[in-house]
């Protein structure tokens, strides 16, 4: 028998620490290969960490909430015979092995986003264990207490949950297959749900004195609240110094009429080929955008200052800033500029069902092109973003609105939306910046041609 140590690893992202999110074993477990141990967060994503040993827990190296750097002590393992070969880590593949529209993950072999159906088998804690941290209920060898059905969420969702004191298993989740969601974390908090419970038995009179008292805490608690800058929030607030310090911002926007779009999708919708995907006007904002970028290769680059070059990139991933419980992210699609109506839908589909669901990758975040931001469900108009680091221009689109319009001289309603760009005036000028903008516009203007086209 001997005594190995399984050290925090780089997960292939050059991260320098991590989180500790959930402990899945304790002290006295015994753990086969490849059994699922820990989600940490790094500054990009939350990643399960598999067993490099099969043995027994003898030490884990920090509680939850605690910040491990790489190459540091993790957990401890009491194993007998040869010791296995930690997992190493996976290359990343070019371009061309990469299934159009999809990018291939970069992760340790083994590694993969953190499963939440992961089941620990419990074994008798070993007399003399060194230390005990444990997120999970006691196994049926330690306690007679019936077994209790797991709560379906993501570690983030449960994290914001533990700090608005709600309890999970009291919420019926809304997202896919019953997973608890930001949202309904967000509506047990606010005593959205409650309130319309107590409306519907008692009226709404009671119903506005429960909503009341759940205000009232909003002046009698604390009157500050500090929050720890760390993981996704510490990312994105270097990331924006540096883009904001860094590259010299130019902007230019302009209102679109975008009714064709909102009727195409309207009669898409209806199709039996689409109905597994989310159809949407930010759909036919991202065939656009690639469209632009084959046009006017230059809005897809990046300004390299060491080298006093321009870098053109012939392949777009692109970026779409979510806003996550985890806070804002920006995953990218690979390939997006060879991707079709409904290879787009279902990309973008796919994308943010795993940003909200707290389980985007690191490398899903890597390699960024060029970005769109979308302001438009917040009800907000048009906005100036922030570049993200390493690309040259980022669109933002507002919501799409009813609004007076002038057609043929007449004064008509129709659906209007705000384009804007901001962009590096290094290696983007006024006028490329201004002929996208007009590229995207027309596109929505009278999208059909150019998607029947593709």
């Amino acid at each position: 028998m001997s005594e190995e140590t399984f050290l925090l690893p780089d997960v292939g992202e050059g991260l320098t620490e991590a989180e500790i999110v959930t402990w899945k074993v304790a002290v006295g477990d015994t753990v086969v290969l490849n059994q699922p141990l820990v989600d940490i967060e790094t500054a990009k994503a939350v990643v399960e960490l598999p067993s490099p040993y099969a043995g027994t827990v003898v030490t884990l190296h920090g509680v939850v909430g605690d910040i491990i750097e790489v190459h540091r002590p993790l957990i401890s393992f009491e194993v007998g015979g040869a010791a296995t070969t930690p997992p190493a880590v996976a290359s990343i593949p070019t371009e061309a092995e990469a299934p159009v529209g999809q990018g291939r993950q970069a992760v340790l072999i083994g590694y993969g986003v953190a499963n939440e159906d992961s089941v620990v088998t419990r074994q008798h804690r070993r007399p003399g264990a060194r230390s005990v941290v444990t997120e999970a209920p006691p196994s049926e060898e330690t306690t007679a207490a019936p077994a209790t059905p797991s709560v379906r969420s993501t570690p983030p969702v449960r994290l914001y949950a533990k700090q608005r004191g709600v309890e999970l298993s009291l919420l019926t989740g809304s997202g896919r297959d019953g997973l608890i969601t930001r949202d309904d974390v967000e509506r047990a908090v606010g005593g959205v749900e409650a309130a319309h419970v107590l409306a519907a038995e008692t009226g709404p009179n009671v119903a506005s004195r429960f909503v009341g008292r759940e205000l009232a805490s909003w002046s009698s608690g604390p009157q500050e609240e500090r929050i720890p800058v760390k993981g996704v929030l510490r990312s994105m607030a270097e990331a924006m110094v540096q883009s904001a310090f860094s590259a010299p911002h130019a902007a230019a926007w302009v209102r679109v009429d975008a009714t064709r779009t909102v009727e195409l999708i309207t009669s898409l919708r209806g199709r039996r080929d689409s109905a597994t995907i989310r159809l949407s006007p930010l759909t036919i904002v991202a065939l656009a955008v690639c469209d632009a970028a084959r046009h006017f290769p230059g809005i897809n680059s990046s300004f390299d200052a060491a080298a006093s070059e321009v870098v053109v990139r012939r392949s777009v991933n692109l970026g779409i800033a979510a806003n996550t419980p985890r806070g804002l992210i920006v995953p990218n699609i690979k390939g997006a500029d060879r991707l079709n109506l409904f290879e787009m839908a279902a990309a973008l589909t796919t994308l943010v069902d795993t940003a909200r669901a707290g389980t985007t990758t690191p490398s899903a975040m890597q390699g960024t092109t060029l970005t769109i931001t979308n302001v438009g469900p917040f009800g907000v108009d048009g906005a100036i973003p922030i570049l993200p680091p390493g690309t040259g221009a980022i669109l933002a689109v507002g919501q799409i609105a009813k609004s007076p319009w002038v057609v043929d001289d007449l004064v008509v309603v129709r659906h209007v939306v705000e384009l804007s760009i901001a962009f590096d005036h290094r290696q983007i000028d006024g006028a490329m910046a201004s002929a996208v903008l007009a590229h995207v516009g027309g596109f929505l203007s009278d999208p059909a041609p150019a998607i029947i086209a593709r």
